[in-house]
């Protein structure tokens, strides 16, 4: 079971996942984030979260999640302390819970980046200091919400949107969907039967579709998928963690490649996106991701101005209370 966004145990609030999320908190942070963006912009101080301390925890490699969260903190006026894994106890065998209960003394929030999704859930269960889902292999929740930003940006708007999804099923994909669903958008899903999307994503998506009016749709054809879309998406077909199926991703996505001919079968003023890092001849070609319909800096940059948002929103009326 997924964890409830909001914690009741402890009235606290987490982010694991856009499907804990409502329409009106993700507008929220749409919101919030633009308003932030503009105030970075024009050099407008926002000290925010003076005085507030925030853990990064990650057991995978990152660049855009570690760095927009750390520099997002120093930002609003507060510290970014990065806890590597080999010089904690977590790493000699201490317990999550112990761990999370400590840190939460010293700590006003963390955000986690792991493999397993159970273990941001236990993280959750066990903090009382709010917990924030760097990626897992299930879900990349701040990803989707910073890509919702740069697609209202660009787009104008989100309702009735069309995102095409080409590759690989993973943990970005499954967020898309619902972030999609919940912001009443159409995603097409063009994905190889062996590499589709966590089916239980995909049926509580379509839970959401029907109350907002959202469109989900499959297909193992990316041309289908890509037919009239606003938006193509991709993602690396070998994923942290999978590098042991290389040669057999390479074959089976080979045919999901975002390249000028896939292109072609969007809207002519389609953007492209991709989370990066990109594999430039895999699953995309260079004069793609380079070439002038592709987003992906500007996508890049509201990792930052989305982080802002989700930590001002969970820490900026908290005070740490005694434990």
């Amino acid at each position: 079971m997924t964890k409830r966004t909001v914690h009741a145990q402890a009235g606290k609030k987490d982010l694991l996942d856009i499907a804990t999320l409502s329409r009106a908190e993700v507008e929220r942070l749409l919101t919030s984030a633009a308003l932030l963006k503009e105030k970075q912009r024009c050099g407008i101080p926002h000290p925010l979260l003076s005085g507030k301390t925030l853990g990064l925890l990650f057991q995978k490699p990152s660049t855009r999640t570690r760095v927009s969260f750390e520099a997002g903190m120093n930002q609003l006026g507060g510290h970014a302390l990065v806890l590597p894994m080999g010089e904690i106890q977590l790493s000699r065998g201490e317990s999550v819970a112990d761990t999370a209960r400590v840190l939460s003394c010293y700590l006003d929030a963390i955000v986690i980046r792991t493999y397993d999704h159970a273990i941001v859930e236990e993280w959750a269960r066990e903090a009382t200091m709010p917990v924030i889902n760097g990626l897992t292999d299930l879900s990349h929740p701040c990803q989707a919400l910073s890509d919702l930003l740069t697609i209202r940006e660009k787009k104008g708007r989100l309702k009735g949107i069309k995102i095409a999804y080409i590759g690989d099923g993973n943990n970005v994909a499954n967020s898309l969907i619902e972030a999609a669903a919940k912001m009443g958008m159409v995603i097409a899903l063009g994905c190889p039967a062996a590499y589709q999307l966590e089916q239980h994503i995909v049926d509580r998506a379509r839970v959401e579709a029907k109350k907002t009016g959202a469109m989900i749709e499959s297909s193992q054809d990316p041309h289908i998928a890509v037919k009239d879309a606003d938006v193509i998406y991709t993602d690396v077909w070998i994923s942290m963690g999978r590098e042991r199926e290389h040669a057999r991703r390479l074959k089976v996505l080979a045919p999901y490649q975002v390249n000028r001919r896939l292109l072609h079968c969007a809207k002519p003023d389609a953007i492209v996106m991709h989370c990066l890092p990109a594999h430039r001849g895999e699953e995309i070609s260079a004069e793609v991701l380079d070439g002038p319909q592709s987003v992906i800096i500007d996508q890049a940059e509201n990792r930052l101005h989305m982080q802002k948002a989700i930590l001002t929103n969970l820490l900026g009326n908290r005070s740490r209370t005694k434990r």
